[in-house]
């Protein structure tokens, strides 16, 4: 029977976000989503992207840390997605959720796919949660088994829309984005995942991200946020 590996899982973003700090970058957004949350599902992301248990690949048993610290730069190449220069909101919340839903440890350490994911984050620190980002990628150990049976994965993006809690506040407040310019987007897609000896497996995925574009500036990436409305 051949042995199945977890895989980087995606459905799980916002473990380990702190209540505060999703009230904070939420309240960043747009101020009236928080009376909006009283009455809106929001999910922590245990319900977006069901994986097929007849395919996929099982998600880690543990969940990584939330705590990762930025990483250091590494030496060598990776195959991470470099983020894009781009200006619209929807179009880099789907190309960061394509780099998010890709990895290869055939050529990618772990430290690199942090540095790789790092690039994409906003510079302004009020504004960014890496630790929403970072604790997408397994620890150590479970990266390094995922290593030695040539895991790797391929994100495929179908569409990216602002949810509708997200317009309807934008509506009744236009000028609550001028503050920071971040924009909540829900992006779905598939991901494809490949092991030794054609193991494989494939998920539907949905992951709801808090994007940064200032006018004049290129996007970046804030938060991996908390699911709203579709």
């Amino acid at each position: 029977m051949q042995k199945r590996l977890p895989s980087i899982s995606l459905s799980s973003y916002g473990v380990g976000w702190s209540a505060n700090r999703r009230i904070a970058v939420v309240a960043v957004v747009v101020t009236v989503l928080l009376a909006i949350a009283a009455t809106v599902a929001w999910l922590s992301g245990s319900g977006n992207g069901h994986p097929d248990p007849a395919t996929a690949a099982p998600t880690p048993a543990g969940s990584p840390s939330s705590s990762e610290t930025a990483p250091k730069p590494t030496v060598g190449s990776s195959s991470v997605l470099k983020p894009p220069q781009i200006a619209e909101p929807v179009a880099y919340a789907k190309a960061a959720a394509q780099m998010l839903w890709s990895y290869d440890t055939r050529d990618t350490s772990r430290d690199q796919q942090l540095v790789g994911m790092r690039a994409w984050m906003t510079q302004e620190t009020e504004y960014a949660d890496w630790a929403s980002v970072s604790g997408q990628v397994p620890d150590p150990v479970l990266w390094s088994r995922m290593a030695d049976q040539d895991q790797h994965a391929t994100g495929t993006v179908t569409e990216g829309h602002y949810p509708g809690a997200f317009k309807q506040a934008l509506a009744e407040d236009p000028s609550a984005i001028t503050e920071a310019y971040i924009y909540v987007v829900t992006v779905n897609g598939r991901q494809q995942i490949v092991w030794q000896k054609g193991g494989g497996g494939a998920e539907e995925r949905a992951v709801t991200l808090a994007v940064q574009c200032r006018p004049g500036h290129d996007c970046s990436l804030a938060a991996i946020a908390p699911n709203v409305t579709q």
